[in-house]
């Protein structure tokens, strides 16, 4: 087995590792990854890592819908519209150069994992927070067990998948860090299925993202390969200890670390010494 076969496998390890230990969102560390251990361009890891976090992302919904926490409906209709939205940002990444997309995807990473440090500090400090009894748009029936279906609640959901199937499609990232902040903003589900629901969505836009990649010749399979068989290794391995090891003080030290792979990210494409 070649070297970067073996180094492939070897970090897509670690990022299903990090998505069993942080969550949906973890995975947007697939990238950096890939473009600091592999050499590759952004435009190179998107579809690896999307490969990657997509598969990981199904194994982990495969296992919410068996537990009936996956909001299957939700999770439809925001993939749905993610999927469509897709092959614009994939078109758009191969018409934007490389330097101001890693800076792009920067600013993203630096979103998302000052997110999870701020999230984490509020858990340590007050503990996990009280149910909301404000006005949401998308809220469970108690009757029938499911979602109320209105425009507003359509409305939320359909941005929500909008943005995330751009993002896919342009920056390789699955989306996690987009769609958990709005089921948790605008549905009263609880943790649990807010995670499972953002795996199933995560891992049918990834699906979408790596099939026009795949038809326009952007996907590398032999680096796509390991890294993807790599990552679900490392998923099933990581959710042997997340019960021991997951929690908001770890999330903490993954959040410094996807800083610190931003600020090199942002070296990296400005030409600076790092």
């Amino acid at each position: 087995m070649s070297e970067p076969v073996l180094l492939g496998a070897g970090l897509g390890a670690i990022v299903g590792a990090i998505l069993a230990l942080t969550g949906a969102g973890g995975g947007i560390l697939a990238i950096p990854l890939l473009v600091f251990g592999l050499g590759l361009s952004m435009t190179q890891a998107a579809p690896v890592g999307l490969l990657a976090v997509g598969l990981a992302a199904a194994l982990g919904a495969v296992l919410g819908l068996r537990e009936g926490v996956v909001r299957y409906r939700a999770a439809g209709f925001v993939a749905g519209i993610g999927v469509l939205l897709a092959p614009l940002g994939l078109w758009l990444a191969h018409r934007v150069p490389n330097a101001p997309l890693s800076l792009a995807f920067a600013a993203v990473l630096v979103y998302a994992m000052q997110r999870m440090f701020r999230q984490a500090r509020r858990e340590l400090r007050h503990g996990v927070p009280p149910l909301r009894t404000e006005v949401l748009p998308c809220v469970i029936n108690p009757q029938r067990g499911r979602l109320r279906w209105t425009l507003p609640c359509a409305r939320a959901l359909a941005l929500t998948g909008m943005l995330a199937g751009l993002l896919s499609g342009l920056l390789g990232v699955g989306g996690g860090f987009v769609i958990v902040p709005a089921l948790t903003r605008y549905t009263d589900l609880d943790m649990k299925s807010i995670v499972a629901t953002s795996l199933a969505v995560i891992a049918l836009v990834s699906a979408g993202s790596v099939a026009a990649a795949t038809l326009t010749g952007a996907m590398s399979w032999t680096l796509a390969a390991p890294f993807a068989g790599g990552a679900v290794l490392g998923l099933l391995l990581g959710r042997q200890f997340a019960e021991r090891l997951a929690g908001p003080r770890l999330q903490q030290v993954f959040a410094l670390v996807g800083l610190f792979a931003a600020a090199m990210l942002v070296l990296r494409a400005l030409g600076l010494p790092r």
